[in-house]
């Protein structure tokens, strides 16, 4: 029987124990992809389609730029939501799609959490913290 130590505690654990943490932590990072990858496909699906003046109304900063800005953020979050589920099709080609997707993500929700934050919209910035929470496990879980 293998045993692995676990850093913290220094003791060791059974081989089949590893196994089933390493598959609950693959369970939990795959949630956390989808969760992400449709919220950013629905936003960014909204960006294209919506009318400006719905979301002008939704959120103040539509208002502030030019359409094909809103439109160009929409494309963006569409294709890094589709990322995201790049290794469904293979996850030897899917990898690194996932990882650039996160990483771009996680960049545009720093930037969303610091206007929406400047423009007092607490419950946009408070709804990029928890997009924060969700992305910032998968970048570093999937490394």
């Amino acid at each position: 029987m293998s045993t692995t130590f676990t850093p913290a505690t220094r003791a060791p654990i059974s081989a089949a124990r590893a196994r089933a943490v390493a598959g609950y932590r693959n369970l939990a990072l795959w949630t956390l992809q989808g969760w992400a990858a449709m919220f950013f496909f629905a936003a960014g699906y909204a960006k294209l389609t919506e009318p400006l003046d719905n979301l002008v109304a939704l959120m103040n900063w539509p208002a502030l730029v030019s359409e094909n800005l809103v439109r160009g953020v929409g494309i963006v979050e569409v294709v890094l939501a589709l990322g995201m589920l790049a290794p469904l099709m293979s996850w030897k080609l899917g990898r690194w799609p996932l990882l650039i997707s996160a990483a771009g993500l996680i960049a545009l929700e720093v930037v969303m959490l610091a206007v929406h934050a400047f423009s007092f919209d607490i419950g946009l910035a408070l709804t990029n913290l928890a997009l924060l929470a969700i992305t910032i496990p998968v970048l570093l879980g999937r490394r």
